[in-house]
């Protein structure tokens, strides 16, 4: 017959609690684009992006029209992110990623805001539009164009 051994029994007690309560690391934040949702413990590996759509209405159209402004290239960071035909305009604002829109997604890193330069500029490099854009995690800006 054996014999009860009570150190050991606490020992496994110990160990059991011990790894029982050991909180899986990751990033806890919903807003990230690698949120964990079972790690327990943020472990400070949050990583972020962010969408702006520009867009520019009826009036804007008309106006580059009028100025024989035929196409638009887009900048953000002095990186081209897209180009268009000045004809063609929107009604209201689109949502990112709608179709022939000119959606922009920033890497922010760890951070959840980041702001980065634009510009559109016509055929002939002439900037029409220029400023800052503020990208926030897990958003999207509408960044309407006007004249």
């Amino acid at each position: 017959m054996k014999s009860f051994n009570p150190i050991l029994s606490i020992a496994l007690l110990m160990v059991a609690s011990i790894l029982g309560g050991c909180k899986k690391e990751g990033c806890t934040d919903p807003d990230s684009k690698n949120f964990d949702d079972s790690a327990k413990k943020d472990d400070g590996s949050c990583q972020y992006e962010g969408s702006v759509v520009f867009w520019y209405g009826q009036a804007a159209s008309a106006a580059m029209q009028d100025w024989e402004i035929e196409s638009l290239t887009f900048y953000v960071d002095g990186q081209i992110v897209g180009s268009s035909v000045s004809s063609v305009y929107w009604t209201g604002s689109p949502d990112c990623g709608s179709n022939a829109s000119i959606t922009v997604t920033k890497n922010l890193g760890n951070s959840k805001n980041q702001s980065f330069t634009y510009s559109v500029k016509d055929q002939d490099g002439d900037v029409l539009w220029e400023g800052i854009v503020n990208f926030t995690a897990k958003t999207c800006l509408k960044q309407e164009l006007s004249i």
